[in-house]
């Protein structure tokens, strides 16, 4: 499992970060299309659509993410990453104690069309984070993964406090704790480094923050940054155990599905693209 995890892991590197840094945008657009179809897809399966109808959602949602980026107006765009962060939490949150309406209701497909905004939203704020540079992109995506990968060494060192029994018993408070303080601990030192001898991390979302806002207050958002990177990956858990399945697909051999590597980023991208909008 481990081999073909690190094979994979190769492989997208080896795709995604040549599409990322060579400034393409057509290339780049491809490749999100793509994420975007397969996210539909795997979505439309966890709210209980058949194999064949899931497959017509995913191709559906990617034309249509296609035509929309096209034609959004920069307005519009940071209206939709407004809803989608409000979303989160007036709409997603709650589940995570309440529980999840049955399949097959109205309930459950009222869920799984807002759900799908918010899988547009985050994709649009990939497009617009990466249009304002793809480095500053890659910045806000290093916090999600440097918290998920605290978490998971912070847990095994000293977890004892089930953060969410019910929908995944592997998390637990002091990794939820000691993913943020990772986080925090990072960006406290992109931000010395950016004002010492590192000038090109000037441009980076941590530094940014602290630049507009002062410490206090930037340290305190991305503390709300890794709060949502929980949710969403808490939420998708939810989702996968009413299914029950154990990945939303193995379109990545050892790593699931495009929803299982992106579950963190959903809401946590458009609330770095509105929070970018006001820098």
């Amino acid at each position: 499992m481990l081999k073909t995890r690190i094979i994979t892991a190769v492989v997208l590197l080896a795709v995604l970060l040549p599409v990322l840094f060579f400034n393409y945008f057509p290339a780049f657009a491809l490749v999100v299309t793509l994420f975007v179809g397969a996210a539909v897809w795997e979505g439309a399966r966890l709210f209980g659509l058949t194999e064949s109808r899931a497959r017509v959602a995913g191709f559906i949602g990617g034309a249509l993410f296609v035509a929309l980026m096209y034609a959004a107006k920069p307005g519009a765009v940071n209206a939709l990453y407004g809803v989608a962060a409000l979303l989160w939490i007036i709409r997603y949150a709650p589940t995570l104690g309440l529980g999840l309406p049955p399949l097959g209701g109205a309930a459950n497909w009222s869920l799984s069309i807002t759900f799908g905004f918010a899988v547009f939203a985050a994709f649009f704020a990939l497009v617009g984070l990466y249009l304002h540079s793809p480095l500053y992109l890659l910045s806000v995506m290093v916090l999600v993964w440097v918290a998920d990968i605290g978490a998971y060494f912070s847990g095994k060192a000293f977890g004892k406090r089930k953060l969410a029994p019910s929908i995944s018993p592997g998390k637990s408070w002091e990794g939820a704790i000691g993913g943020a303080i990772a986080v925090l601990a990072l960006a406290a030192l992109s931000i010395v480094l950016a004002h010492g001898g590192a000038p090109w991390l000037q441009d980076t979302f941590a530094v940014r923050l602290q630049a507009r806002f002062g410490w206090a207050l930037a340290l305190l958002m991305l503390l709300v940054i890794v709060i949502f990177s929980v949710i969403g990956d808490l939420f998708e858990s939810q989702l996968k155990r009413r299914a029950g399945i154990k990945d939303s697909s193995n379109l990545l051999p050892g790593h699931g599905g495009v929803l299982d590597r992106v579950d963190a980023l959903i809401p946590v991208l458009p609330m770095a693209a509105l929070i970018t909008s006001w820098l």
